[in-house]
C-alpha cells in the first residue's frame, strides 16, 4: 500500500515537473538530459545484454551435461 502511494505521489510530481503550465517546466531540460544519457545507458543495456546471453549460454550447457549424465546414470542402472 505503501509503494502504491508513493508511485501516485512520483507521477503526480513528475506531471507537475514536466507540464507547462506549471511552475517548475523542467520539460526541456529533461529532454537536454535524456539526450545526453541515452548513449551511455544503451551501452550499459548492452553490456547487461551481453552478460545474461553469455550466462545463458553457459546454463544451457550445464543443464545439457547434466542431463547427459542423467541419463547415463539411468542405463547403467
Amino acid at each position: 500500500m505503501v509503494s502504491l502511494i508513493a508511485g501516485i505521489i512520483f507521477i503526480a510530481f513528475t506531471f507537475f515537473a514536466l507540464h507547462p503550465s506549471f511552475p517548475l517546466n523542467w520539460g526541456a531540460d529533461v529532454l537536454v538530459f535524456l539526450k545526453g544519457c541515452l548513449p551511455v545507458l544503451s551501452a550499459l543495456v548492452g553490456l547487461i545484454c551481453l552478460f545474461i546471453g553469455v550466462a545463458d549460454i553457459k546454463d544451457k550447457k550445464e543443464a545439457a551435461r547434466e542431463e547427459r549424465e542423467a541419463r547415463e546414470r539411468e542405463e547403467k542402472k
